[in-house]
């Protein structure tokens, strides 16, 4: 099975996603995420203003599967949450770099994305 890996986008070994657009980041989980998970039917994030530290857990997916942490790939400030996952996680599933974002943050240190994945080397960690 394939999944949906953007160039642009950076990841996480656990699976999470970083969008960077003028300093802020988008956050979220990656394709193969949501697949491994199954039906999402719940999701817990933090609260606009929240610090994040790159590598902690900010927030809870739960599918009919499992209960999965989310890690925060970079740290910041929470500048939005996506509230229309508390009505429809299932977004997560269905548009997983899009609709389905998390968190977008103020991104703290630019050089942390230097730790995490480029598309290829998510997709090599994948196979």
């Amino acid at each position: 099975m394939s999944f949906e890996i953007p160039d642009e986008l950076h990841y996480q070994d656990s699976h999470e996603w970083v969008r960077v657009d003028d300093g802020t980041a988008t956050i979220g989980i990656s394709d193969f995420a949501q697949d491994e998970l199954g039906d999402i039917v719940f999701v817990e994030l933090p609260s606009e203003g929240d610090d994040l530290d790159a590598g902690s857990d900010f927030g809870v997916v739960e599918s009919i599967k499992a209960v999965s942490d989310v890690y925060a790939p970079i740290s910041g400030s929470v500048t939005a949450v996506n509230e229309d996952l508390l009505d429809e996680p299932e977004l997560v599933n269905e548009d997983p770099y899009g609709d389905g974002w998390m968190l977008k943050v103020d991104l703290a240190d630019e050089g942390e994305l230097d730790d995490l994945l480029d598309a290829e080397e998510y997709e090599a960690q994948l196979a």
